[in-house]
C-alpha cells in the first residue's frame, strides 16, 4: 500500500493499485503495510470519537498544507501530519457534532438511540481521505488495509453471528469534499454498500447511479451553478474571458459546461489555465501572468479558495488590480479570502454563486460555549484554542508542537469564544455548514425509518415485520432508505434525494468594500434550479460607478456595421465593416447587412431604410434654367431670322433659296427649341406622350424640308442640261409641300402606333442607386422609339448624301454646301448622343437629351440661315439678281 500512497498525486492509481494488493493479499506488502499504519497511527489517525448506537463516519479536510513528499523513490516516504489548521471546516466538524448531539436530545426522531461518531482530517487529499476510511470501515484503532478493514466489516457486520464484534464500524459516511476524492471513496465503499454523503463534491458525474449507486450529497451539480454563471456572463455583455480552473474534474468538468452553455451567445474564453494544489504556487504565477497580459477583463475561476488565495497573492504582487472576478461557490463566500489583504486590493469586484445561506438555530451559541475543560480530547479544539489565544494548555505539550519555534506561555483558564470573532465563530452566513447539518439530518431520517417499528396490530394477518436493531444495521438496509428520504428543514423547505442530487438553491453574492475598506458579502440574487433573478443595481463594481464593465475582444459594432470574423482568432474577435450603400443594420453587433426594399434606400448612418427621394430635371435648378435659357434664345433667334425673311422675302438671296420651304424650316426649328422645354419638369403621363412625339415629329418636319430643299436644287441643276427640262414639273410648290407632308406624316404614324399601344410612363429609376431616385419616362417599348430616332437618323443621312452630292453647283445654288455642313453637325451631335445618353445617370440622360435636340437645332439654325442674313443684313449690295446671275456666268 505503501507505494501507492507514496504517489500520492495520483488518486486514481492509488485506488486500483490499493485494491488489486489487497484483494491478492500479498506478504511482502503485509510488512510495508504495518510499517506505514504505524505511521498512520501516530500522525493521522487522531480525530473525534464518541461511541454510540449507530456511529457515523466524518471526513473533513481540516488542515490544508499537505506534507511535503519526496518522490525520489529511493526510500518510503515520511508520513508527516497536514499542518496550517482552518477555521471554517472546523464549523463543518462542529456542525455534525451539533446536529448529532440535538438529534439524541430529540424525543421525536431515533427515541431511545443514541448517535455517535468518528471523524477524521483528509487534508484535503485523497490518499489520506482513503486511510481515514479504511480507518473508520476497520474500526477504532484497526489497520487501515483494505483486506483488514474488510475483515473487520465482516465480523462487525457478519450475518452468521448476528451480533456486533470487535470495534465499532460505520456504516455511512460524511465526506469527500472534492470530487476526486468523492469517487475514489465511492468506488471503494461501493463493494460494501456504504453509503457516502458529500456535503461539497459537486461534480456532475457523480449523478451517474450505475458507476455512484452509494452516493449522496447535500451539494447541488455544478450543472446549474455553471450555468447560473453562464446566464451572468451573457446578462453582463461579458464575450471576453479568461478562465482560471482547477486540474480536476470540478475545474475541467465545468469549464466544459460554460463552454456549452455559451455557445451561440458570442462568449469566447481568451485562455484557460490550470491549477494543481501540489504545484500550487508556480501554477498560480503562471495563471498570474496569463491574467495579467491578456486583455480580458473577467475572470472565470472554478477551483478551492486556498489556490485562490495563492492566485490573488501573484496578482498583488504584479499590482494587476483592473480585473473582475466570477466566483464559483467554492471560494466565492470563503472569509479566509475576505480577510486577506490581497483580496481586498485585486478582488474588490467579485461577483459570485453561493451555496444558499440558512440558519442553523442554536448553533453559535454552541460554538461560544466550546472550550477544552469541556472536550479535553478533543484535539481539533486544543490546537484551535492554542492559535487564537496564543498560548498552550498546561496539563499537556502545545497541541501545535511541531511547528512551534518559541514556547507560548500556558492559557489562564479565562479565555472564552464568547467576544472572539473568527471563521469558527461567524454564523452570519451558514453555507456549507448546512450542508453537513443537513446530511447528519438526511442520516437520521434514514437510520429512522429503518428503525421504526410498526404497530403490530395494525398489520395485516399473517404479515410478518421485522424491526431493525441498531447493532444489527447494515450498510445496506441505510442505502435503500437514504433514497426513500424526504422531511422539511427548519427554514420550510422540503429536503430529498433525487438520485444523488437534492434541489438546486443559491445565492448570488457580490463582495463590496466598506467604509474601512474591507470586504463583505452582499447578497444581490438568488438562483432556482435554472431560474435566476438579480438586483444589477444592488451591484459594487471596483470603477465606483454603476455602469457594468466590458470585457470584450473586439467592441460590438454599432448599427450601420456588420461583424466581420478574423481569419484564425476566435468569434469574439472582429472587425466592424460599413455597410454598404442601400444596405442597413439597425442592431448592435449584426452579423449581415440588410438591403433596403426597391423604393426605399439607406440613410447616411445606414441605420434604417428611408424612402427615396424623387428627382427630375426642373425648371429651378440652375441645369434646368440654363437649358431652358439657352432653348429660348434659340426660339428668339429663329424668330428674329424667320422675321428678316419675312421682311426681305422679295429679295434675291430670299426667293433664289425657296423661301416657302425655307419658313416652314424656321418653323420647324422653333419647334425643335420649343420641344426641348417639354422635357424640363416632373414628369407626368401627358408629358412623356407628348414630348416624345413633339420630339420626333418636329426633327422630322426639319430634315424633311432640308431633304426637299436639296431635291429640288439638284433637279434644278439637271433640268437646266438638255432634254431634261421636265424634270422640274415634279418638283413644283405643291410637290414640294406634299414630300415635306409625306415625310412627316410616316413620323406621325410612327407615333401614333407607338404612343397608343406601348407609350412610355413616369417611373422612378430604382436600378441607379442613390437616395435620390430619378423620376423619368420610362420606354415601356424600345422598338418605338428605336423606329422614332431610326427614322430621323435615315432621313438625316439621306440628306446627308443628298446635300454632298450637290455641293459643286453654281454659288447661286451654294445652299447644298451650308446644308451638306449642317447635316455633318447633326449627324455628329446624335451619334455622340446614344453612348452620352445610356451612360448619364438619372436626371443627366434627360440633360443629354435636351442637349442634343438643342445643339442639333442651333447647328441647323446657324449653318443654314447665319451666312444669307450675313448677306440680307450686312451686304445688302450683293442681295441683288445681278450679283447673283454674275457669280453664275462667272462659275
Amino acid at each position: 500500500m505503501s507505494w501507492f500512497l507514496w504517489l500520492g498525486s495520483a488518486p486514481s492509481l492509488l485506488l486500483v493499485g490499493l485494491v488489486g494488493r489487497e484483494l491478492g493479499l500479498g506478504v511482502g506488502s503485509q510488512v510495508v503495510q504495518a510499517v506505514t499504519c504505524s505511521r498512520w497511527e501516530t500522525f493521522g489517525v487522531a480525530g473525534l470519537f464518541q461511541d454510540g448506537d449507530v456511529v457515523i463516519g466524518g471526513l473533513f479536510s481540516l488542515f490544508y498544507k499537505p506534507p511535503a513528499m519526496d518522490h525520489d523513490f529511493t526510500q518510503l516516504p515520511p508520513y508527516k501530519p497536514c499542518t496550517r489548521l482552518q477555521g471554517l471546516p472546523l464549523q463543518y466538524i462542529y456542525a455534525m457534532v451539533f446536529a448529532l448531539e440535538e438529534i439524541n436530545e430529540s424525543g421525536t426522531l431515533l427515541p431511545g438511540v443514541k448517535l455517535g461518531y468518528h471523524i477524521h482530517d483528509s487534508c484535503g487529499l485523497s490518499f489520506w481521505a482513503l486511510q481515514a476510511a479504511l480507518s473508520l470501515l476497520g474500526g477504532k484503532g484497526s489497520s487501515c488495509s483494505l483486506s483488514a478493514a474488510m475483515a473487520n466489516y465482516s465480523a462487525a457486520y457478519g450475518e452468521e453471528s448476528g451480533e456486533r464484534t470487535g470495534d465499532q464500524s460505520v456504516p455511512l459516511i460524511i465526506g469527500g469534499d472534492s470530487p476526486n476524492t468523492a469517487q475514489i471513496l465511492s468506488r471503494l465503499l461501493r463493494p460494501l454498500s456504504v453509503p457516502l454523503i458529500s456535503y461539497t463534491a459537486s461534480c456532475p458525474c457523480l449523478s451517474d447511479r450505475s458507476q455512484f449507486p452509494n452516493f449522496f450529497r447535500t451539494m447541488p451539480s455544478d450543472i446549474y451553478q455553471v450555468r447560473a454563471i453562464a446566464q451572468l456572463a451573457i446578462r453582463l455583455n461579458w464575450t471576453w474571458i479568461g478562465a482560471v480552473v482547477a486540474k480536476n474534474s470540478y475545474g475541467l468538468i465545468s469549464i466544459k459546461i460554460f463552454q456549452e452553455e455559451t455557445r451561440g451567445a458570442g462568449v469566447c474564453l481568451a485562455f484557460v489555465e490550470t491549477l494543481r494544489r501540489e504545484n500550487i504556487v508556480s501554477d498560480a504565477t503562471r495563471a498570474a501572468l496569463a491574467i495579467q497580459a491578456s486583455t480580458a477583463k473577467v475572470i472565470l475561476i472554478f477551483t478551492w479558495y486556498t489556490d485562490v488565495r495563492e492566485l490573488f497573492e501573484q496578482l498583488d504582487a504584479r499590482n494587476v488590480t483592473d480585473r473582475h472576478f466570477l466566483a464559483s461557490e467554492a471560494w466565492s463566500t470563503s472569509g479566509d479570502l475576505l480577510q486577506n489583504p490581497s483580496s481586498s486590493k485585486v478582488a474588490s469586484s467579485v461577483l459570485g454563486v453561493a451555496i444558499r445561506s440558512s440558519v442553523i438555530p442554536g448553533f453559535e451559541k454552541y460554538l461560544r460555549n466550546l472550550s477544552p475543560s469541556h472536550r479535553p480530547k478533543d484535539r481539533f479544539l486544543r490546537e484551535f484554542w492554542e492559535n487564537v489565544f496564543l498560548c498552550h494548555l498546561g496539563d499537556t505539550a502545545p497541541a501545535n508542537k511541531l511547528l512551534q519555534k518559541d514556547p507560548l506561555p500556558p492559557c489562564s483558564g479565562t479565555e472564552s469564544l464568547q467576544t472572539v470573532q473568527n471563521l469558527l465563530t461567524d454564523t452570519s452566513q451558514v453555507r456549507v455548514t448546512y450542508n453537513v447539518y443537513l446530511a447528519v439530518y438526511a442520516v437520521a431520517h434514514a437510520l429512522h425509518r429503518l428503525l421504526l417499528c410498526p404497530d403490530i396490530k395494525s398489520l395485516p394477518r399473517n404479515s410478518s415485520s421485522t424491526c431493525s436493531i441498531p447493532k444489527h444495521i447494515k450498510p445496506m438496509e441505510v442505502l435503500q432508505h437514504l433514497m426513500k428520504v424526504n422531511f422539511t428543514t427548519p427554514q420550510g423547505e422540503m429536503f430529498y434525494f433525487d438520485g444523488a442530487d437534492v434541489p438546486a438553491k443559491y445565492d448570488l453574492v457580490n463582495w463590496q468594500k466598506t467604509l474601512g475598506g474591507k470586504l463583505k458579502l452582499v447578497l444581490i440574487g438568488r438562483v432556482d434550479g435554472y431560474d435566476l433573478q438579480m438586483n444589477e443595481s444592488a451591484i459594487q463594481w471596483s470603477t465606483g460607478s454603476n455602469q457594468v464593465p466590458v470585457s470584450v475582444c473586439s467592441e460590438s459594432c454599432r448599427p450601420g456595421t456588420r461583424v466581420a470574423t478574423r481569419k484564425g482568432e476566435p468569434l469574439c474577435c472582429f472587425d466592424c465593416l460599413p455597410c454598404t450603400e442601400g444596405e442597413i443594420s439597425n442592431i448592435t453587433g449584426s452579423p449581415n447587412c440588410e438591403p433596403c426594399p426597391p423604393e426605399f434606400w439607406s440613410n447616411s448612418d445606414r441605420t434604417a431604410c428611408v424612402p427615396r427621394q424623387l428627382d427630375f430635371l426642373s425648371f429651378n435648378e440652375t441645369l434646368g434654367i440654363t437649358l431652358t435659357t439657352v432653348a429660348v434664345f434659340g426660339v428668339t433667334v429663329t424668330t428674329t431670322v424667320f422675321v428678316v425673311f419675312l421682311y426681305y422675302r422679295q429679295t434675291p438671296m430670299v426667293r433664289a433659296n425657296n423661301s416657302e420651304l425655307s419658313f416652314l424650316l424656321l418653323l420647324s426649328l422653333k419647334l425643335c427649341f420649343l420641344c426641348s422645354l417639354v422635357f424640363i419638369g416632373r414628369p407626368s403621363v401627358w408629358s412623356c406622350r407628348f414630348q416624345q412625339a413633339a420630339f420626333g415629329i418636329s426633327f422630322v418636319l426639319c430634315i424633311s424640308c432640308l431633304q426637299v430643299k436639296t431635291m429640288v436644287v439638284l433637279a434644278a441643276f439637271r433640268s437646266a442640261r438638255p432634254g431634261a427640262e421636265a424634270l422640274m414639273k415634279w418638283f413644283g410648290p405643291g410637290q414640294q409641300r406634299g414630300s415635306v407632308c409625306f415625310f412627316t406624316s410616316i413620323q406621325v404614324l410612327i407615333c401614333v402606333i407607338w404612343l397608343s399601344l406601348s407609350p412610355p410612363v413616369p417611373q422612378p429609376d430604382l436600378d441607379v442607386p442613390g437616395l435620390k431616385v430619378t423620376l423619368q419616362c420610362a420606354m415601356a417599348s424600345v422598338v418605338g422609339f428605336s423606329l422614332v430616332l431610326g427614322y430621323i437618323g435615315l432621313l438625316a443621312c439621306t440628306s446627308l448624301l443628298l446635300a454632298f452630292l450637290a455641293r459643286k453647283l453654281p454659288d447661286n445654288f451654294n445652299e447644298a454646301k451650308l446644308i451638306t455642313f449642317s447635316m455633318l453637325i447633326f449627324c455628329a451631335v446624335w451619334a455622340a448622343f446614344v453612348p452620352a445618353y445610356v451612360s448619364s445617370p438619372g436626371k443627366y440622360a434627360v440633360a443629354v437629351e435636351i442637349f442634343a435636340i438643342i445643339a442639333s437645332s442651333y447647328g441647323l439654325l446657324f449653318c443654314i440661315f447665319a451666312p444669307k442674313c450675313f448677306i440680307i443684313l450686312l451686304r445688302p449690295e450683293k442681295n441683288t439678281k445681278k450679283f447673283l446671275m454674275a457669280r453664275e456666268q462667272k462659275d
